[in-house]
C-alpha cells in the first residue's frame, strides 16, 4: 500500500441512475417511486433547445414539491460550450431547494471545466447563503475526457461520480459505430474461423474505474441504448460490476430492476465473503497470515476482495 492512501468514496448507494427529461414533468413522480437509488433530471441531450427554459423552471419546482424519499437528486445541465449552462447553475443554485444533491457536468475534458464549474457554483452559494453545498458528477465522453479522467477525478473535493457516456465519447474517437455501448459486431478476434467478441469499451472503464478509486470517487457505466435487449443490458452491467465499476444508468425504467439485481451481491457471495472474513479472522488470531478456504488460498488480499462484497451488500441494504 502506498504511504498516500486512497480516499473512500461517497458511502451511498448508486447501482442505478433513472434519467429522465426536465421537459416531461409527468415522468417525474414515477421516477421518485421507481427503485432507482439517483435520480437524473436532464436539461441537456432530451431537452430541445426551445424547451431549455421551461424544462429549467420545471426541475427546481420538482426540488420544492415532489418527495424523492432518500435518492440522491441530481441536475444534468448543459456542455461548458453552450449558451445554457450558466443559465442552468445560477438559476438552480438560485431557485432550487436545498433538496438538490448533484450538477452532473456533460462532456468533462479536462480539470479546468470542473473549475469553472466549481467558482460559479461558489459564487452562487455564497450569494444566496445556501446552507448545502452541491456536490459534482461528471460525465467523461470525448478524447480529451479519457485523456484527462484523472485530473478530472482530483478537480474538486465537491467529484462525487464519474459516468461513461458512450455515444458522445465513440464519436469524439472516431469509432465506426451507432450502438451505445454492448458488443459492436465489428470488433472480434479470429480463432480456427470462430468469431470471438471482446469489450471495445474495456479501456475507458478501467481507466474511469482507476481514476476514480484513486481520487475517492464512485465510476458508474453509462447508457446502454437497446433497452429492448435485457439479456445485453445485463451482460455489459455485468462487466462493469466485475471491472470495479458500482451501478448503472437507466434510460428506459424497465431498466432500474435489472441494474439493481446486477449491482446488489447475491446472498450467496455475501455469505461467501462474510465467511471468507471469519475464516481469515481466526487465521490472524493464530498467527497465520493464509489459510486454505474450500481448497483454495485465501490471505490478506482476500479480506480486502471479501469486504468489498459485504460493503456493497450493506449500502444497497440502505435502500
Amino acid at each position: 500500500m502506498s504511504f498516500r492512501t486512497q480516499p473512500a468514496a461517497p458511502a451511498r448507494p448508486n447501482r442505478c441512475q433513472l434519467f429522465g427529461p426536465g421537459s416531461r414533468t409527468e415522468l417525474f413522480e414515477k421516477m421518485a417511486k421507481s427503485a432507482a437509488d439517483v435520480i437524473n433530471l436532464d436539461l441537456e441531450d432530451s431537452v430541445a433547445p426551445g424547451d431549455k427554459d421551461i424544462a429549467r423552471k420545471n426541475i427546481i419546482q420538482a426540488t420544492h414539491d415532489v418527495d424523492w424519499g432518500n435518492k440522491t437528486l441530481s441536475v444534468r445541465i448543459n456542455g461548458l460550450d453552450t449558451e445554457h449552462w450558466y443559465k442552468d447553475v445560477v438559476e438552480l443554485l438560485e431557485n432550487a431547494s436545498d433538496r438538490l444533491d448533484l450538477i452532473m457536468l456533460p462532456m468533462a475534458g479536462c480539470a479546468e471545466d470542473v473549475y469553472a464549474l466549481e467558482a460559479l457554483v461558489a459564487a452562487v452559494e455564497k450569494a444566496k447563503g445556501r446552507k448545502k453545498p452541491v456536490g459534482f458528477e461528471a460525465i467523461i465522453e470525448t478524447a480529451a475526457g479519457i485523456a484527462h479522467v484523472e485530473e478530472i477525478a482530483a478537480a474538486s473535493p465537491r467529484m462525487q461520480a464519474i459516468s461513461l457516456g458512450y455515444a458522445d465519447y465513440a464519436a469524439s474517437m472516431g469509432m465506426q459505430t451507432t450502438g451505445i455501448g454492448g458488443t459492436q459486431s465489428n470488433y472480434y478476434m479470429l480463432n480456427e474461423g470462430e468469431k470471438h467478441y471482446t469489450n471495445p469499451w474495456h479501456w475507458a472503464q478501467t481507466a474511469i474505474v482507476a481514476a476514480c478509486r484513486t481520487h475517492g470517487v464512485l465510476p458508474v457505466d453509462g447508457p446502454f441504448g437497446d433497452f429492448s435487449d435485457d439479456e445485453a443490458f445485463v451482460a455489459q452491467a455485468r462487466r462493469s460490476a466485475t471491472l470495479g465499476m458500482v451501478g448503472k444508468w437507466a434510460i428506459h425504467p424497465k431498466q432500474v430492476k435489472l441494474s439493481n439485481e446486477v449491482f446488489t451481491p447475491s446472498a450467496e457471495a455475501v455469505a461467501e465473503a462474510r465467511e471468507i472474513l471469519a475464516e481469515m479472522d481466526k487465521a490472524n488470531a493464530a498467527g497465520m497470515g493464509a489459510v486454505t478456504y474450500k481448497g483454495k488460498l485465501i490471505d490478506q488480499a482476500s479480506m480486502k476482495q471479501a469486504q468489498v462484497i459485504v460493503d456493497q451488500a450493506e449500502l444497497a441494504a440502505q435502500d
